[in-house]
């Protein structure tokens, strides 16, 4: 893609420019990677271990995003892969492959139904791009026996559990599958009386916006939302990559009456800094995107060596953000997202963690909504490696 087209998002529109060709040029190999950046021979043999386990999938739009004279870019740093990523277990302490609890709550057929109200369905195992930080790394880019199958048999898990007020379509990303595919998909859940919204979380606003010039796409988000609320969430973690493509993606989405929220996550060396922070939840504001979860980065094997940081020092860097933040910009919420639900980080008194229980597992309501504490030190980056404080 050449910088004009960066320059210049309504150039596409009125080009024969198509998302899926270009998704099929994306860079998956290190040969042509290194059309991009230099690899010494020594660093090839590791990344190719690296890419064996986690594949690399990176759209030539986003590569152009990235500042290649610099090695610690944080734009590079989320797309391409790292010999760091070889490292199981570090500094940072033990890891998991599932530290949202997925496995616990398989029903089967793509459907993890964890908090009463709520049903995930993973509709697909592709994305737009292979995020070296993601949390379902075991995952994305492999075969696996957790996507759906057949959504008319979701659809039909959903409809029998009445408790179930809202439907997340995730993946992978769904809004890569095809567009008549994603329809049927949502057809099956426009009937059931008792989801009152949807959501379809994707990164592909950010990594392919391209995906969002498909008229036909738009018409049918647009469509579905008539009958039953859609939402999107999204994933912008660096306001660099708030460009004129993804803000004409963002606006396409927004222009058909759709809510887009930003999901993002903390990342060493990427937005760990009160500025980067501060720059991220401006800019989402400034394309109309609603700042709404700032995620802990998880101990997943493979990315808390490298991409987690320690609580102690990261509330401190949200805190002094939301300090610089007006109303709006400062509503997002710092999250860990564990095994035992989401949990809301408020702040700390003192060496003291304040939290909050937002989403409980279904089989332990009675910790809904409570607070508690946990004792912080220099290096604990996840719950578990706090202790905890009884008075």
């Amino acid at each position: 893609m050449n910088h004009t087209a960066l320059e210049d998002p309504l150039s596409l529109l009125a080009s024969d420019f198509d998302w899926k060709r270009e998704a099929q040029r994306n860079i998956t190999t290190l040969k042509q990677l290194k059309e991009y950046i230099d690899i010494t021979p020594e660093e090839e043999e590791d990344l190719q271990e690296v890419i064996y386990l986690h594949p690399m999938n990176i759209p030539r739009y986003y590569m152009e995003l990235i500042d290649k004279t610099d090695p610690n870019d944080p734009i590079r740093k989320l797309a391409v892969p790292s010999v760091e990523e070889l490292v199981v277990a570090g500094h940072m302490g033990e890891t998991t492959g599932d530290p949202y609890g997925d496995d616990q709550h398989d029903k089967g057929n793509g459907i993890l139904h964890k908090y009463a109200y709520s049903a995930l369905v993973i509709a697909t195992e592709y994305c737009a791009m292979y995020c070296r930080h993601c949390f379902r790394k075991r995952m994305v880019g492999l075969e696996n026996e957790q996507t759906v199958e057949n959504f008319q048999e979701a659809a039909k898990y959903i409809a029998k559990h009445p408790e179930i007020t809202n439907v997340i379509i995730s993946g992978g990303d769904p809004m890569m599958l095809p567009t008549k595919l994603l329809g049927r998909m949502l057809e099956c859940l426009k009937d059931i009386e008792h989801v009152n919204y949807v959501r379809i979380g994707s990164r592909a606003p950010v990594t392919n916006p391209a995906r969002f010039f498909d008229d036909s796409l738009i018409a049918l988000l647009e469509d579905f939302n008539r009958h039953k609320a859609l939402f999107v969430p999204t994933h912008f973690n660096h306001v660099r990559e708030i460009t004129p493509l993804s803000s004409e993606a963002v606006a396409r989405i927004r222009g058909a009456g759709i809510t887009v929220n930003n999901q993002a996550v903390l990342l060493k060396g990427v937005n760990d800094s009160a500025e980067a922070i501060e720059n991220l939840m401006n800019g989402l504001l400034r394309i109309g995107v609603n700042p709404y979860y700032l995620y802990q980065c998880m101990p997943v094997a493979r990315v808390r060596d490298h991409f987690q940081l320690p609580l102690k020092l990261a509330v401190d860097l949200v805190d002094e953000a939301r300090s610089r933040l007006d109303g709006y910009a400062k509503r997002f919420k710092f999250i860990i997202a564990h095994d035992i639900g989401k949990i809301e980080i408020i702040g700390r008194m003192g060496n003291k963690l304040v939290l909050k229980q937002l989403h409980v597992r279904q089989e332990n309501p009675e910790e809904a909504s409570r607070l508690f504490l946990r004792e912080l030190n220099e290096t604990g980056g996840w719950l578990d490696d706090l202790p905890e404080v009884n008075d």
